[in-house]
């Protein structure tokens, strides 16, 4: 559909409009009484995520992040799925897989009673998914833009035989100063250590500090994760359903540098910290049946 015609069947007055974004991508922009947000139907990413009053957006996007077809978008909310990480079987197929380099469909949008603004983005399998992989479901992506973001992933398994999946929201958090910042809720987690290509079970002690590449999946994490962010004076709160694995990722100096769609710097700027299904937390979908991945996230302020 064009701009024209999503405005059309879509829009809400003074709260939700579609737009041409950087590169021509169609996008939603959002701007009610509670806060402001900017979602990429390519991708169906949201990039941008402001509550009403705060200074700053919730979220980190690249200034160099590519906006094309079969590239992903650096920043934001990328979605990862049907798998984390890299090709599970080894085929050659894109790292954590393929709907975070595509098109989603607009489902419908909704201004809710309690003055919030939801999205519903969807995916179906095509003869050009099932030839990366093979098989048949209907994904559906819910936004909830309040005074919280509220992000749900429901796979549906709309064939005949059961499938596994990992999955995750691989969220860009913005920081004021990645030296002063920490992340609270893990202390205690076995994790394994990917760093430097590493594969490594550690366990974290205390909270998680960030002085080198950090390339972390924590397991057996509790549901409640939270960014202290002391140079912007804010905690980020994470709260998540449907998953019992975290990632916690920032590139540092030498990666930012070798990454063309970052800034050499922009390590300083950004932590990923991942609700995710990844390592051992693999979640199978009988046929007929569906699973939710949920996540949302508040600013607390210090």
């Amino acid at each position: 559909m064009t701009i024209e015609e999503l405005n059309t069947k879509y829009k809400i007055a003074g709260q939700l409009e579609f737009i041409a974004g950087n590169g021509g991508l169609p996008m939603i922009r959002v701007n009610n009484a509670k806060a402001a947000a900017l979602i990429s139907l390519h991708a169906g990413q949201v990039l941008s995520y402001q509550p009403a009053g705060e200074p700053e957006d919730v979220l980190f996007l690249s200034e160099k992040a590519y906006y094309q077809d079969g590239k992903a978008i650096k920043g934001g909310a990328p979605i990862c799925w049907p798998w984390f990480g890299a090709d599970p079987e080894g085929k050659g197929r894109p790292g954590h897989g393929f709907v975070r380099n595509r098109a989603w469909n607009v489902v419908a949008t909704e201004a809710m009673n309690n003055g919030d603004v939801k999205v519903t983005l969807g995916l179906v399998d095509t003869p050009d998914t099932r030839a990366i992989w093979p098989q048949s479901f209907s994904l559906l992506q819910e936004i909830v833009i309040g005074a919280t973001l509220n992000l749900s992933l429901i796979t549906r398994n709309t064939g005949k035989e059961t499938f596994s999946i990992t999955q995750a929201f691989h969220t860009y958090f913005k920081v004021g100063d990645i030296a002063r910042t920490k992340v609270l809720g893990l202390e205690g987690c076995e994790y394994i250590d990917k760093a430097g290509g590493g594969n490594e079970q550690k366990r974290q002690s205390d909270a998680v500090t960030i002085e080198s590449e950090v390339d972390r999946i924590y397991l057996d994490v509790g549901n409640t994760l939270t960014i202290d962010d002391s140079a912007l004076n804010r905690r980020i709160q994470i709260t998540s359903q449907g998953s019992k694995t975290a990632v916690v990722w920032n590139p540092w100096e030498k990666i930012s540098k070798e990454m063309a769609d970052l800034e050499d710097t922009d390590y300083q700027r950004l932590v990923c910290v991942e609700t995710t299904n990844a390592a051992n937390d693999v979640v199978e979908v009988a046929p007929g049946s569906e699973c939710r991945l949920i996540a949302s996230y508040r600013v607390i302020r210090n």
